[in-house]
């Protein structure tokens, strides 16, 4: 196993550095990070002479991409070209802000989803069936954007008719709020919400078609053969094999929740990482964004490494040489 993630770890090396060198090259011929600055009629060219060379501005793009590299390792992603500001105290913060939604979220999903997707195959064309697999389409169908404005909508209408605070639509924290508090829960519920039923719809639909594939096999009808109970069938026999497309689903829409918390925490305006990544594109600010690149995608691949890993703890037949 040490030896399997050894190995899928230095796979994961040329990979990220192949698609942080093609990031780096699109986003560095996107615009002018010194725009606003020559925009500036007090700004001189000897400033921005100065401000080129600084920040290696001057110099090519294979150069530039190499001196960002050695400010990831030794500046801890360097600073803002912006602000002249660390860049990794703000990716702190934003991402443990996103983390509580995007974790909180899957964790709520996921729970869910096998839940009735399970139950959905053992009664297969229940009513139970037909009712959550219509809700299941709906919630796939909608867009994240869409959810978002109407669950923000749905809650301020009850507040403005019956001046009950139930959920926030905006902000992490009241003022003078703890961090971890009732008050965090209320505010962040909506974007759990928004993000959670779109997966709850995906992970259903998976460990409904898992386990009604799995349910049929061969080994499944043996056990019941010899007498054992349905649960233990169910449990034991037919969910450890059916987890295992779930699992695949679930590492890889965590790279999609990402995508999908850029929008919902925009609409909400939390402070994490989807707004503080649309300022920086905005504002041009070429070494913030590739920040923001590498560590989402660092953590799509170190989900995707927990979800391989996975796979030997679900099914004893998977073996890693």
């Amino acid at each position: 196993m040490l030896t399997y993630i050894t190995r899928r770890i230095l796979y994961s090396i040329p990979v990220l550095a192949v698609s942080s060198f093609i990031s780096f090259t699109f986003v560095a011929l996107a615009g002018d990070p010194l725009g606003n600055l020559r925009a500036n009629p007090r700004t001189t060219a000897g400033i921005l002479k100065h401000l080129e060379h600084v920040y290696h501005l001057d110099r090519s793009i294979p150069v530039r991409y190499w001196y960002w590299v050695q400010d990831v390792f030794t500046h801890k992603l360097g600073v803002s070209l912006n602000t002249s500001q660390p860049i990794w105290p703000d990716i702190e913060r934003a991402m443990g802000h996103t983390a509580q939604v995007i974790l909180i979220a899957q964790l709520i999903a996921l729970v869910l989803g096998v839940a009735v997707g399970i139950f959905s195959a053992i009664r297969q064309y229940s009513i139970f069936d037909y009712t959550f697999t219509s809700i299941s389409f709906l919630g796939y169908a909608m867009p994240t954007f869409w959810l978002a404005l109407l669950l923000q909508i749905l809650f301020v209408d009850i507040y403005l008719k019956w001046h009950v605070r139930i959920f926030y639509t905006s902000g992490l924290n009241s003022h003078g709020s703890a961090t971890w508090s009732l008050d965090r829960l209320q505010h962040i519920a909506l974007p759990v919400a928004t993000l959670s039923i779109v997966s709850f719809a995906l992970y259903s639909r998976f460990m409904r078609a898992s386990m009604l594939e799995v349910v049929n096999s061969d080994y499944v009808r043996t056990a019941r053969a010899k007498g054992l109970p349905e649960r233990s069938v169910t449990l034991k026999h037919a969910l450890r094999n059916a987890l295992i497309p779930v699992v695949t689903v679930s590492a890889l829409n965590f790279g999609a929740l990402i995508g999908g918390a850029v929008i919902t925490e925009s609409i909400f305006q939390l402070d994490g990482m989807g707004p503080y990544f649309l300022g920086a594109l905005f504002s041009q600010d070429a070494y913030v964004v590739m920040a923001w690149l590498m560590v989402t995608a660092t953590a799509v691949v170190a989900f995707n490494l927990i979800a391989d890993v996975l796979y030997g703890y679900i099914d004893p037949r998977i073996r890693y040489d």
